[in-house]
């Protein structure tokens, strides 16, 4: 059985496609600047040269027949025909209260969509555009929605609910949803494993740190808090998004410098986190090596990082009521020991017990890694995360009837003998 992922942004279509069977990858890739010109498919096969192919793609479906026509290219592709393609699996970033879980796509289900995509206009939109395009590319399969907010909706009320005019929330759905759910969810059941614990009796706190950044609280397998609200402005420092910020800064600013509502709105999202302090940079290598030569702004906004993080997981620890593990994934997560050391540095109290020079060794590619010492009473592993497996592995179980609540432990990667 082959699934195909599709994670569908406004210029990008990244997709991979997972023989069920074999429990592998067999292809991977993205295509490039869909909808604004000079547009192309990266292909990845396990074994072979990446393939590339310019192609004008000014939609969504013409990007997603591309793919296809990729995936069974007699030279490039790695299936005979569609057939062999039994479903699809689509991100999509924003459920609001609707769904809880990953359902099967029909016309009430699209609509459901459309009427949440106030509170992800960046990226509802693009999904919603997949969604179609790939069901008229491939109308005879089923397709699944998957999304980021559902693994958050366990969240209780005192956790989601902003101290602001009740009726906003009635009336406007005003509350906290969170953000990278897939991820959440899959390193969070790896560390389990790697606890040798059941998922119901640990603690985890799970880091998410790329150049979008989220932290969850996890109790027994359920989101009980995370730092993503009803948008992904909220919470820790990122790439190019504020994060925590005073809420009375954007009208102050507003009055200074005469901004327009959607000019703050967009300064907070694209000119904010590191390249706000940075003044240059997004990219944490770049930080790093520039702080690393006496930046003193660079080494500012690593500071603020690491500190917030820590904050963070000093917050968490305590609404948990203690904490197992502390799970580092994600690109930035994986890779960056300093920002991993700089954010543990003071936690020994808590029972961490960080093993220094193992952690500045540690990179994705080693895959899952404790970082911790010995008899750590608190461990802290680097997990990469696979979001895509998450997809492939609920569309298996809702084909089969299976499918059940996420802290049911359904799936393989909650298998010891599983090795991602």
């Amino acid at each position: 059985m082959d699934i195909l992922a599709l994670n569908c942004g406004s210029s990008s279509v990244k997709y991979q496609l997972f023989n069920w069977d074999e429990k592998c990858v067999i292809a991977k890739g993205v295509v490039e600047r869909v909808t604004i010109g000079d547009s192309f498919i990266s292909h990845e096969v396990p074994g072979k040269e990446t393939y590339k192919e310019k192609h004008n793609c000014p939609d969504h479906r013409v990007a997603i027949d591309l793919i296809i026509r990729t995936l069974i290219h007699s030279d490039h592709g790695v299936v005979k025909d569609m057939d062999e393609i039994s479903a699809v699996g689509h991100r999509v970033v924003h459920g609001g209260e609707k769904f809880t879980c990953s359902v099967p796509i029909d016309d009430d289900v699209l609509e459901a969509i459309r009427s949440v995509q106030h509170l992800a206009p960046l990226h509802n939109p693009p999904n919603i555009s997949g969604i179609e395009a790939a069901k008229a590319v491939l109308p005879n399969v089923p397709h699944i929605a998957i999304f980021d907010t559902a693994f958050h909706q366990t969240m209780p009320a005192h956790a989601f609910t902003y101290p602001l005019p009740y009726e906003w929330y009635t009336e406007y759905g005003v509350r906290r949803y969170g953000f990278h759910g897939t991820s959440h969810l899959y390193v969070s059941k790896r560390a389990a494993i790697k606890l040798g614990k059941p998922l119901e009796e640990c603690n985890i706190i799970t880091l998410h740190i790329g150049n979008g950044v989220s932290h969850t609280a996890i109790k027994g397998g359920r989101s009980m808090d995370t730092t993503m609200g009803l948008t992904p402005l909220e919470g820790a420092m990122m790439g190019t998004r504020c994060g925590d910020i005073d809420p009375a800064i954007p009208p102050f600013i507003m009055d200074q410098e005469g901004c327009t509502p959607r000019e703050i709105d967009s300064i907070l999202n694209k000119k904010s986190g590191l390249l706000g302090i940075t003044g240059r940079f997004t990219d944490r290598r770049d930080v790093i090596e520039n702080a690393k030569q006496g930046d003193e702004r660079c080494q500012l906004a690593l500071d603020v990082e690491a500190y917030r993080i820590k904050k963070y997981i000093g917050a968490y620890a305590a609404a948990l009521g203690g904490v197992d593990a502390i799970v580092f994934t994600a690109g930035v997560g994986e890779n960056a020991g300093l920002i991993r050391q700089k954010s543990l540095e003071g936690l020994d109290f808590m029972g961490i017990q960080l093993d220094v020079e193992k952690n500045l060794k540690t990179f994705s590619k080693s895959g899952e890694t404790e970082i911790t010492l010995e008899g750590s009473p608190v461990k802290v592993f680097v997990i990469p995360t696979n979001e895509e497996l998450v997809f492939v592995e609920d569309v298996v179980a809702i084909l089969n009837g299976t499918y059940t609540d996420h802290t049911k432990f359904p799936y393989s990667f909650t298998d010891p003998a599983y090795q991602p």
